[in-house]
């Protein structure tokens, strides 16, 4: 497995397995907790999710005030684009997203830290997305910022999606309820 920190936010990191394939099929390694904390990812996953969506369908972006979760975030199938975005109050990079594509097929996941805003928008006919978290779902703290906040100006390779309505209504990232 290779663990590429992300040039802008180190703390993102985009995860590459070693896939073995034959005629058979494949097999790769997902979660090894001892190469992640080598790899730079020293926490431990308390809860795994998986969600399907249809194409258009924005999901975020989603964050917790209290029992923050990191995410490792990985595309069953079909493609998505995956955000993690910094809402870490003084950080150097407070406003900034990174973004990437996670497919079935490329097989890569993301780590996005705890403290950091995460969603993902749905670019093929549907998709099934595999996520393990650092802490449990609490929903009383769970908040979201609008997914086309102009500061934080993430470049989504959609227009119009499909939103929740709790997403439709998010606050901007500037009146959000962000952690201390």
């Amino acid at each position: 497995m290779r663990f590429e920190p992300s040039p802008l936010i180190p703390e993102v990191i985009l995860l590459q397995p070693e896939v073995f394939e034959d005629g058979r099929g494949f097999f790769m390694e997902m979660y090894h907790q001892g190469k992640f904390t080598q790899g730079g990812i020293p926490h431990v996953f308390v809860q795994d999710n998986r969600s399907r969506s249809r194409q258009g369908t924005v999901r975020g972006l989603h964050y917790q005030l209290e029992h923050p979760q990191g995410k490792l975030v990985w595309a069953l199938s079909g493609e998505v684009f995956d955000v993690a975005l910094d809402i870490r109050r003084g950080s150097p990079t407070f406003g900034k997203w990174i973004g990437t594509l996670l497919s079935g097929e490329n097989r890569k996941g993301l780590y996005v830290p705890p403290h950091f805003a995460h969603g993902f928008c749905v670019l093929s006919k549907e998709a099934e997305i595999f996520y393990k978290c650092t802490d449990f779902y609490t929903p009383e703290y769970e908040r979201c910022i609008r997914w086309d906040d102009p500061d934080a100006a993430v470049d989504w390779p959609i227009q119009n999606p499909i939103l929740s309505p709790r997403d439709a209504s998010a606050p901007l990232l500037k009146d959000a309820d962000l952690p201390a």
